[in-house]
């Protein structure tokens, strides 16, 4: 070990895990802050006068910087460090949020949840996972994505039925408060303990047994790397298939689902903590499935996982409809069936760029990362504006079933590179 880390608490044995962990706590904060607006709409409606148009514009500008802030994250993290860029994230999610008590008009919505919470949201999105997991782990990496991947899940879980709670309870500025607040003692953890790379205390990636070589230079332009990596992918038919399929799948989650269920349950009848408390079971059955399917990109064919994925979850759309008129156990089951497929994409994707793009599939995964989220801010915002003129979000899971299964039809086409193929064998 290096003298100068001698001193550290951290030892060799655990430091990996405990990477990993605070990695973790990020992601679930930061999902936490991103699923917070899913249970503020109506109170925001209520309060403000605001339409369904009105309040899910800046929800659509989040959601879409979370996913065009991804590959420029990429970037930035080789270029600054993770620890640093972090440390900036979360400092603009503590901002965003808290702010947000005096918020009076549409426009300072847009400025606090549109731009500094999806800035902040989008350096702590699932690239950083992606880029903490090839850092640091070469054995295991699959299974470490999958459990980063339901940290999403997780802060559903953690923080929507709470929060729903307190709403009902002290209003919604308590809500903006102790998220605001989950984040400055996330940052706390992230300043004490995390490190950028393996190296940085002498030691190689998990798994590893001699050193991996590094994808860029560390001056590297940060912009200049990010777009030169969606130069190279756009020249490839993969990258616009994985593009393509990860649109539909923000489309189908976080914009649709993650925004308008709540609101859409409550126009059943069903009261708006029950409401998140299913979103919060969801999550629950998300942690599931998105570690079984990192287990399992380790292992099988990762094309027909996302077939089986996007598949099921078109069908489960389409029945959603008839859930939300059913009974209870009609609407249990489209929760757990659901909730099993919510993130199970994710590392299959990831597993698939990175045998494609090779050393540069962190900047081409931010890439197609953004794609997810630009599905989500057209479904969080398109979503809003169908539901003003139509009265109803049956027309919309419908949609967005079909294109799903269309979807699943995409992933198929995929084809690694020979040399990847073959090292994969």
């Amino acid at each position: 070990m290096n003298s100068g880390h001698s001193s550290s608490t951290l030892t060799s044995h655990h430091i990996y895990w405990i990477v990993a962990g605070v990695t973790f706590l990020t992601l679930l904060v930061s999902a936490g802050v991103r699923s917070t607006p899913g249970v503020l709409i109506v109170p925001f409606e209520l309060s403000f006068g605001w339409t369904r148009a009105e309040v899910t514009f800046p929800l659509a500008i989040n959601i879409a910087l979370y996913g065009l802030c991804g590959p420029f994250a990429a970037a930035f993290m080789e270029r600054y460090g993770v620890k640093r860029m972090m440390l900036i994230a979360l400092s603009l999610l503590v901002a965003g949020t808290g702010l947000s008590v005096w918020m009076k008009t549409t426009w300072q919505m847009t400025l606090l949840w549109g731009f500094l919470v999806g800035t902040g949201a989008g350096f702590t999105s699932s690239v950083l996972g992606a880029v903490i997991a090839n850092r640091w782990f070469k054995e295991k990496r699959g299974l470490v994505v999958g459990v980063f991947s339901a940290s999403g899940a997780a802060g559903q879980l953690v923080f929507l039925p709470l929060f729903a709670k307190m709403i009902s309870s002290y209003g919604w500025q308590t809500v903006v408060l102790a998220t605001s607040l989950s984040a400055l003692l996330t940052m706390l953890c992230v300043g004490w303990f995390m490190r950028d790379k393996p190296s940085d205390v002498g030691l190689l990636p998990y798994g590893a047994t001699e050193p991996v070589e590094t994808a860029s230079a560390p001056y590297a332009n940060p912009f200049l790397s990010a777009l030169n990596g969606l130069k190279m992918g756009a020249r490839s038919k993969d990258f616009w298939l994985l593009a393509g399929s990860f649109f539909v799948c923000g489309l189908s989650t976080n914009g649709l689902i993650g925004t308008h269920l709540i609101p859409a349950c409550m126009e059943h009848g069903i009261p708006e903590v029950t409401a998140a408390s299913m979103l919060a079971v969801m999550g629950i059955f998300d942690i599931l499935g998105t570690t079984l399917s990192g287990w399992l990109s380790d292992r099988w064919n990762n094309r027909w996982l996302l077939f089986w994925y996007y598949g099921l979850r078109g069908i489960s759309l389409v029945f959603l409809p008839y859930a939300l008129d059913s009974t209870f156990l009609g609407l249990s089951v489209f929760v757990v069936f659901y909730g099993l497929d919510w993130v199970a994409t994710v590392p299959p994707t990831v597993r698939l760029c990175s045998d494609v793009f090779g050393k540069q599939s962190g900047v081409v995964f931010g890439w197609v990362w953004a794609f997810h989220q630009l599905g989500a801010a057209a479904a969080a915002f398109g979503g809003g504006i169908l539901h003003t003129w139509f009265g109803t979000y049956t027309f919309i899971f419908i949609v967005a079933g079909i294109l799903c299964v269309t979807a699943a039809g995409f992933v198929l086409q995929i084809h690694r590179e020979k040399k990847a193929a073959a090292h994969s064998v």
